[in-house]
């Protein structure tokens, strides 16, 4: 049995440091002992065999829980260790865990040889022959696989020869990497032992949760236990401390002495230590003052500690309560945790936001002479756009991320477009304005003109004052196409250029030249990376000037150079400076950066080429996946590129995503990339052109003409490793089907499009043909294939898919992918088969265990998929659009969201009980005619989609049932069901247009409602378009259950007014039902047409106080398009001149009302209540508010016009900017039915309001 060193109970779920993995006989009682004890010593929480494990033993769950909640797994792998079945489970579930989660894995070759290892030879063959006697082929083959990939990886190597180093040694090196990796975290975490299994779980949980790396205090120290290493390092190392002073904190010597280190480090200016305190149960007061329970500690300490000690820890302790912090008094009369939880985690995002951004601007030593002139530029008036001009590697980009952090917040819109140039070529010119332009005027804009011909967009734009920086721009005509002309009175526009004529032809109002870092600044920036410290080391002075002088103050080559001789040798840096002294001038800065590559090893420069060439921009995950099946170590090698300054990890620009996602309706998970300079990136692909001469054997093209003349005519050898080519402006190209059976080597082929080019399909995008349209050869030495519009009928029956890491033919021609049943498809993690129409089936892939995602949407013909029971790795499935698949799949137990949208299949199953860890479910537009009541059992289930079925059996939903439990069911989307009456719990979103017999809707308690303060869901949609039958009663519930939400949601948007102002993505609800009348009683305040005034009650209150706006609006819907949008313009006007003296304010908001499926039509006038929390002000004595209603129907560009507001109705919410979890607190005026005119009932609002 396993358990953890902690002292914890074993069913406790906890996080742990370390699991440790290793074959008991072999180690147990000399070398894993004395490493266990070295981690412990560092206060580590390790997770190891407590017990002997006997050979064959399963691996239990609590072992499968740790590995999956540990930071690192280390793995002994000592002879013995390959005949224990337990630790051939365990290492497959820790490889897994490496592959998909990048959890570190550190092997330990104990006596062994990695070659062993990694060739599954000698004594582990042995082993692997007697298991495959035993257990199935599959089994054995994961781990095999596992075993294999383990041996590739780095570790320690300890032979045990005389020779070799002691272990005593080999343990430091190992405990003191496990500590270093474990240092990376932002946050440190005190708190007493009171709340270490409530509040300060929960907000480490938070932390974690938006991935905050937090050292939480997760270990019971005894009293009087000194500060351990661990934790004093941990503190040294993190950006920020939260303290949770609770009542039993300062009865605990180990968080006094943790509370004065962080202390410490507050008083160091050189540290820029953020300290926050939260104040539970307790009063700031005795904090400060060491009173009430606190004095009673301090006077225990001081009967047992010295007095220099005891009065350390009592200044500590005082000051840290004069820090401004969150008091939470707890009580019925204050706010839920889970809220001042969330506060706290929004204020360290924000404080570790500004910490990396100072941290950049850092590196950049100098920038704020260069950053104080372009600030003084853009004060000035006529000076609109400001265009940034140097040199590759001078620093224009952080330059102008400089400037935008400093302004951006002065600007009604803003937005950095980082690599403009990069991101036309992915994405196209019209995509990518799309999206720019719907950022900063925060609703869809779709403009298919080379020119922003739309006049209401040109208006819109010409209204808002927007900062804007363009990165990267090489072509004058982009500046004109992104539409900056057109931005409002104030604009200011950056653009950075390697190129002055293109800033000039672009109508920079001045150009500023970023040059060079002076002398002294270079010096400071190569030394914190050639020395980590500001000067030269003793003895490197004059070597360190030589560099500097050599690099001409490129920030870029002082970064990398500097990072390359760190920790080298003085006979090293001689050497290389003479080699630069040899340099012609105009050469220095290309060969300075040279130096770093050629102190690459072979596998680190193969590794920096394949980045240059082929994976710029690309996910990180994806990356390390590909390269670790070409290279061994390949992560290693990744990493030692992120150190040498000549890769970066960045985090992935949004525009273009969100607008490929709206198209085509699929969602994208947003990831970490790959950043590479553009010198750096020209550089690699230099060194490869000079390669050889003959483009053939050349290890790498991606030059489209290049690769063009190598297929054409046939000129491909066994040089040649990767091939990548955007397709977009190739023309059509005949090649021999047998083109790429010399390219023996060929590791990987992109042949793609665009992302613009793919939302518009075509058969002109096949442009790539043999002579024979239904085969090609491919190599069988092929880890990664992307091959958009793959033109043949299926893969080469001489292809063997054994190495394919993942296979990516979207739009594909293909029947078939291979005749043939392929076991050995270990290695293949992903299928790519989108919109491949002629697909018919899935070939049987019981062979491929770790296969992860399997994407066969669109695929029109495809009938029938095998057996997926049994891949446990598979995450993903994707079958929206598959018409032509009649019967549910076959999938594993622990799916999370399945989408049948739109797929011929007619029932969901009995056997749906079984997935019970299914979240999400969408068969909308499917042909489901009967669902099984078992649906009902899916307790994780959240989401249910259900429209545009022709569903004639299915659970009765109309009374709420034990049967019928949906526990955690939030969202439903139905259509078109002959019900007559719901019964709908509390559905944050649902959806039940063109229910047209539905009479009868009724909710849970609405005078409980509340709006847990864990929904994290930006639109609440409560939709009944088209239920032409319902009855009054119901929608008087429909009424009465938004007007809850939002006067529950006010609350909320009020506490969280400046966070949440400026969002892009602004919570919002709307509800629509049909009707041409608005409740009296809900909105007291009406007109007969789109705008209306009314009168602000006077705040009677001693505090401040928020506004909070709900409209109501009637609308003839017969003629809408897919598309509306409501824009609602107001002013609110100040009594006695308030709002600063300017007695008024404009404000606007737009609200997308929904998007229609096509081809439904909606019938008649439809009544709409929303809200938003841009309609939320804080109260600066406004005494009345006019509005005006604009409804937006959009279609094509030409076609958009403004629909009529029947009626519009305007009710005010009151909210205290104190208030508490009490109803009352919202002020609300429909509370008084007895008035008729809606200016009195305001005022009797406001009598009530002044009396609270």
């Amino acid at each position: 049995m396993a358990s953890s060193s902690s002292s914890s109970s074993s069913s406790t779920l906890m996080k742990y440091h370390v699991f440790l993995s290793f074959r008991g006989e072999d180690t147990r009682l000399n070398f894993t002992t004395h490493l266990l004890q070295a981690l412990k010593d560092e206060g580590l929480d390790v997770f190891f065999d407590e017990e002997k494990l006997e050979k064959g033993e399963q691996l239990s769950q609590a072992l499968s829980r740790a590995i999956a909640v540990s930071s690192i797994s280390i793995i002994v792998l000592s002879a013995d260790y390959a005949s224990s079945k337990s630790c051939l489970v365990e290492l497959s579930d820790i490889m897994d865990r490496y592959s998909v989660e990048q959890q570190i894995v550190l092997p330990i070759f104990y006596h062994v040889n990695p070659s062993d290892v990694e060739n599954i030879d000698g004594s582990f063959k042995k082993s692997f022959d007697e298991h495959e006697t035993r257990r199935s082929v599959d089994e054995v083959k994961q781990w095999k696989t596992a075993f294999a990939e383990v041996g590739k990886l780095e570790g320690w190597h300890i032979d045990g020869s005389i020779s070799d180093r002691p272990e005593t040694q080999y343990i430091k090196d190992i405990v003191a990497y496990v500590m270093q990796k474990l240092m990376k975290h932002q946050v440190f975490l005190s708190l007493g032992e009171d709340t270490r299994l409530n509040f300060s779980n929960h907000l480490v949980n938070a932390l974690e949760k938006v991935g905050i790396n937090v050292f939480p205090d997760n270990e019971t120290l005894k009293k009087g236990e000194k500060l351990p290493p661990t934790y004093s390092r941990a503190i040294s190392a993190s950006n920020l401390s939260i303290l949770v002073l609770s009542k039993a904190y300062a009865s605990s010597k180990s968080c006094l002495g943790e509370l004065s280190d962080i202390m410490d480090r507050k008083h160091n200016p050189t540290d820029k230590h953020i300290v926050l305190p939260v104040f539970y149960h307790v009063d700031p007061s005795d904090v400060r003052n060491s009173g009430g329970h606190f004095k009673t500690s301090f006077e225990e300490h001081e009967s047992e500690q010295p007095a220099d000690r005891v009065q350390q820890w009592k200044t500590a302790f005082a000051e840290v309560g004069k820090l401004k912090g969150w008091h939470i008094e707890g009580g019925k009369f204050d706010r839920p945790e889970t809220e001042y939880i969330k506060d706290v985690v929004e204020y360290v995002i924000k404080k570790l936001t500004n910490i990396g951004f100072e941290s950049a601007s850092e590196e950049l030593v100098g920038i704020e002479y260069q950053k104080n002139a372009i600030l003084k530029l853009i004060e000035q008036k006529d000076c609109r756009v400001i265009g940034l001009w140097g040199m590759g590697g001078q620093g224009k980009t952080t330059l102008a991320e400089a400037v935008y952090k400093n302004f951006s917040s002065e600007f009604e819109s803003h937005w950095f477009l980082q690599n403009v140039r990069e991101e036309i070529k992915k994405q196209g010119k019209e995509c990518l304005r799309n999206e720019f332009l719907s950022k900063l005027l925060k609703s869809n804009v779709d403009i298919g003109t080379p020119s922003i011909g739309s006049t209401l967009t040109q208006e819109r734009l010409n209204k808002k004052k927007v900062l804007v920086v363009l990165d990267d721009v090489d072509d004058s005509d982009q500046i004109d196409y992104m539409g900056v002309k057109h931005f409002g009175y104030g604009s200011k526009t950056i653009i950075t250029s390697r190129d002055r004529q293109v800033l000039e032809s672009g109508g920079a109002d001045t150009i500023h030249e970023v040059k060079g870092l002076n002398e002294n600044d270079s010096l400071q920036l190569f030394s914190t990376f050639a020395f980590k410290q500001l000067n030269p080391a003793v003895g490197f002075q004059d070597l360190s000037r030589r560099f500097v002088m050599y690099t001409q103050g490129n920030p870029l080559a002082l970064k990398v150079l500097g990072s390359d001789l760190n920790k080298r040798s003085k006979k090293y840096w001689e050497s290389k400076v003479e080699r630069l002294k040899d340099c012609p001038p105009e050469k220095k800065i290309s060969e300075a950066l040279k130096i770093s590559y050629d102190g690459l090893d072979l596998v680190e420069q193969n590794i920096f080429l394949d980045i240059a060439c082929f994976f710029k921009g690309e996910p990180m995950k994806r990356t390390k996946l590909i390269l670790s099946g070409c290279y061994k170590g390949a992560v290693c090698g990744i990493n030692k590129l992120v150190d040498k300054c000549l890769i970066d990890v960045s985090s992935p620009c949004i525009l273009g995503a969100s607008y490929l996602a709206y198209f085509t309706g699929r969602r994208l998970k947003l990831l970490d990339t790959i950043s590479m300079h553009d010198t750096l990136e020209e550089m690699g692909k230099d060194i490869v052109c000079q390669e050889s001469k003959t483009l053939g054997k050349r290890s790498r093209l991606w030059n489209l003409k290049h690769v063009e003349e190598v297929l054409k005519y046939n000129k491909g050898t066994d040089r040649i490793q990767g091939i990548k080519v955007d397709m977009s402006p190739m023309g059509n190209l005949l090649f021999q089907p047998s083109v790429f059976e010399s390219m023996i080597n060929l590791r990987c082929i992109f042949f793609y499009y665009p992302w613009s080019w793919l939302i518009k399909e075509g058969e002109a995008y096949k442009k790539l043909h043999t002579c024979q349209d239904d085969i090609i050869s491919l190599p069988d030495e092929l880890r990664y294939l992307r091959w958009d519009y793959y033109h043949f009928k299926s893969l080469s029956s001489s292809f063997n898919p054994k190495n394919l890491l993942a296979l990516k033919l979207p739009y594909g021609n293909m029947e078939q992918l291979w005749n043939e049943v392929h076991q050995d498809l270990v290695h293949l993690r992903e299928i790519d088969l989108f919109s491949c129409k002629n697909l018919k089936k899935i070939p049987n892939l019981l062979g491929a265990v770790n296969l992860k995602r399997l994407d066969c949407e669109k695929c029109e013909s495809l009938v029938e998929l095998p057996s997926l029971a049994r891949l446990t790795s598979l995450k993903s499935l994707r079958l929206k659009g598959c018409r032509s698949l009649k019967k549910f799949p076959e999938i594993p137990n622990n799916f999370y969201e399945l989408d049948l949208s739109e797929t011929g299949i007619k029932e969901v199953p009995d056997f749906i009980e079984h997935l019970d860890r299914l979240h999400r479910l969408s068969l909308t537009n499917s042909m489901v005619k009967d669902v099984s009541s078992n649906i009902s059992k899916l307790k994780s289930l959240s989401s249910l989609h259900l429209s545009g079925c022709p569903i004639v059996k299915f659970p009765t939903i109309d009374v709420p049932s034990p049967s019928l439990r949906f526990k955690s069911l939030k969202y439903m989307h139905m259509d078109r069901f002959k019900m007559h009456k719901v019964f709908a719990p509390d559905l944050l979103d649902f959806n039940l247009h063109d229910c047209m017999i539905l009479e009868a809707v009724s909710f849970a308690d609405q005078k409980l409602y509340q709006f847990d303060s864990s929904d994290e869901d930006y639109v609440f949609l409560m939709l009944f378009f088209n239920c032409l039958n319902l009855n009054q009663e119901s929608t008087n519930n429909i009424e009465e259950n938004a007007m809850l939400k939002i006067g529950s949601l006010a609350k909320k948007w009020a506490a969280r007014y400046d966070r949440e102002k400026r969002r892009d993505d602004f919570q919002r609800l709307i509800c629509c039902f049909p009707g041409n009348k608005i409740s009296a009683n809900k909105f007291k305040c009406q007109s007969m047409n789109s705008s209306l005034s009314l009168k602000i009650a006077p705040n009677g209150g001693s505090g401040s106080r928020f506004l909070v706006f709900a409209i109501c609006l009637v609308i003839d819907l017969t003629d809408c398009c897919r598309l509306l949008d409501c824009r609602c313009e107001y002013q609110l006007t100040a009594a006695g001149g308030g709002n600063g003296g300017g007695g008024y304010e404009k404000l606007g908001s737009v609200i997308s009302l929904f998007k229609l499926p096509e081809p439904e039509k909606c019938m008649g006038d439809h009544v709409f209540i929303l809200s938003s929390i841009d309609m939320v002000k804080e109260d600066q004595n406004y005494e009345e508010a006019s509005f005006e209603f604009y409804i937006r129907n959009w279609g094509l560009e030409d076609d958009d016009v403004d629909m009529k507001v029947e009626r519009c109705g305007v009710h005010v919410f009151y909210v205290d900017a104190e208030s508490d979890t009490d109803d009352t607190d919202v002020i609300d005026d429909t509370d008084d039915t007895d008035g008729t005119d809606g200016t009195d009932d305001t005022n009797a609002t406001a009598k009530r309001h002044a009396g609270n």
